[in-house]
């Protein structure tokens, strides 16, 4: 039986998928007392295919790279199902860290990262709002256009 959180996305059409596994030297996620780190997650969908590819401002547009940072925070939320076994353990999303795959020109990463932030809001509702860096960076791993990690308070 879904949680309340589950419901929540399932209404708005989004199914989780299994959590993608590290690709190098490094765990999806950590547990330390109350929180839950949650390693970066590139813009991928459920068949392992990248959302959106390519630079933010040289190819690839704001509204593309909204997308694929929701497509990244669908990806925090399969790694926190794998953690706990149930999203309405979530107590709070305290910090969403994103990178931007970007042009040197290009000055919208946070409409990019709004993406992963209103999935969160849409999700946990109030406990949903949380701290956020965004940060333009020069390349990602398979030339992602986004990438996304989390801290999360959990019971």
């Amino acid at each position: 039986m879904a949680g309340t959180v589950e419901q929540k996305l399932t209404e708005q059409g989004i199914s989780l998928p299994e959590p993608r596994a590290a690709i190098a030297n490094y765990v999806g996620f950590v547990r330390s007392g109350n929180l839950l780190f949650v390693s970066g997650q590139v813009c991928a969908n459920a068949e392992g295919k990248l959302i959106a590819k390519g630079k933010l401002g040289a190819g690839v547009t704001t509204e593309q790279g909204y997308e694929a940072a929701k497509g990244c925070a669908v990806n925090l939320l399969a790694q926190i199902k794998a953690a706990l076994g149930d999203l309405d353990k979530v107590v709070r999303v305290v910090r969403l860290g994103g990178f931007v795959n970007s042009a040197p020109d290009f000055l919208d990463g946070p409409k990019v990262l709004n993406g992963a932030s209103d999935l969160m809001v849409a999700a946990f509702g109030d406990k949903g709002r949380h701290a956020r860096t965004t940060v333009g960076v020069a390349s990602l791993p398979a030339d992602a256009a986004v990438e996304v990690e989390g801290v999360f308070e959990v019971s």
